[in-house]
C-alpha cells in the first residue's frame, strides 16, 4: 500500500484532456516541472489567465536554466554569455512573456502594465506587486477564475 502512494506521488498528473478553464483536480498534484511545462504548453495564449503558482514557478524554472546556462558556458567557453545563454534566453522569451501578461489577467489587469517594466526601478517594483497580487476571483473579461 505504501508503495502504491510513493508511486502516485511520483508519477506526474496527466495532461489536461478537457476543454474546461479550471482543471483544480489535476492541478492539485502539479509540481514546478509541472507548472513550467503548462506554460510552455500556452506560450501562444496571451488571453487567458494564469495563476501564481504557474507564474512564479515558472519564472523559477527559467532563473535556474538561465544560471545553469551561464555555468555551462563560462565552464565550456570561458564566458557566461555564450551559446547556451543566448538559446535558453531566445527560447523562453515568448513564453515568459505570455505567462506573465495571463497573471496580470488573473489580477484583473491588461497586459499593456508589463510596458511598466521599461520605467527605471519604480516601474518593476510596481510590477511585481501586480505580479504577485492574489487572483480576483471574480470573471473577467480573460475568463473564469484561475484558482
Amino acid at each position: 500500500m505504501e508503495n502504491q502512494n510513493m508511486l502516485n506521488k511520483a508519477t506526474p498528473p496527466p495532461l489536461p484532456n478537457t476543454t474546461v478553464a479550471n482543471n483544480h483536480a489535476a492541478e492539485a498534484n502539479y509540481g514546478m516541472i509541472d507548472w513550467f511545462k503548462k506554460g510552455l504548453r500556452n506560450y501562444t495564449n496571451f488571453s487567458g489567465r494564469a495563476r501564481r503558482k504557474e507564474y512564479w514557478y515558472f519564472s523559477l524554472v527559467h532563473s535556474i536554466l538561465i544560471v545553469t546556462a551561464m555555468i555551462v558556458d563560462y565552464i565550456i567557453f570561458g564566458s557566461e554569455t555564450g551559446l547556451f545563454y543566448v538559446v535558453v534566453m531566445l527560447g523562453l522569451f515568448i513564453p515568459s512573456v505570455s505567462v506573465a501578461i495571463r497573471r496580470l489577467h488573473d489580477t484583473s489587469r491588461s497586459g499593456w502594465w508589463m510596458l511598466l517594466a521599461f520605467i527605471p526601478l519604480i516601474g518593476s517594483i510596481i510590477l511585481l506587486v501586480f505580479l504577485a497580487t492574489d487572483t480576483k476571483l471574480e470573471t473577467n473579461k480573460w475568463g473564469l477564475p484561475a484558482k
